[in-house]
């Protein structure tokens, strides 16, 4: 009968249900040496309970504040959004800086050429008005000329 018991109550400490007058009377049976062969694997067990109760740690156990590596934690986090963000602002303005040299180069360009083909035109039109000039002093000769080719032929007609 007593055996029954043991299983029955052995059976409500496994379930989390015993009170601890019937721990105290499993233990006492477990610490005795007539443990009946199929129950022999829990004696083991209550035989450790038993000893670790007097197991006492003497050590002192340092506990640091969570709190504070949190805190660190999302501080760090705020100063490299910080600096990714200001990163990210002084490249957009080196590379605008950028494609303005790079446009003012091109425009810097664009007006040598046509500084050049203007001055290529100017020597055109200075050759264009040295002909005029030429044309104009020929012309005045003519006129002269004709002038006095025309006095000759009154005086030789009258």
């Amino acid at each position: 009968m007593e055996l029954a018991n043991i299983e029955k109550l052995l059976d409500k400490y496994l379930n989390a249900e015993t009170t601890l007058q019937e721990e105290k009377v499993l233990q006492k049976y477990f610490s005795s040496y007539d443990v009946a062969p199929h129950l022999q694997e829990y004696s083991v067990m209550f035989n450790y309970f038993k000893e670790s109760k007097d197991v006492v740690f003497t050590k002192t156990i340092q506990l640091k504040p969570e709190t504070k590596r949190k805190k660190n934690w999302k501080w760090l986090s705020i100063a490299a959004s910080i600096v990714l963000l200001f990163s990210i602002y002084t490249g957009k303005q080196k590379y605008d800086e950028h494609l303005q040299r790079k446009q003012f180069a091109q425009i810097k360009e664009a007006l040598q050429m046509v500084s050049i083909n203007l001055n290529k035109g100017n020597e055109a039109l200075y050759a264009v008005s040295n002909n005029i000039n030429k044309g104009r002093s020929a012309i005045g000769q003519l006129s002269t000329y004709q002038n006095t080719l025309n006095k000759v032929i009154k005086t030789v007609n009258n």
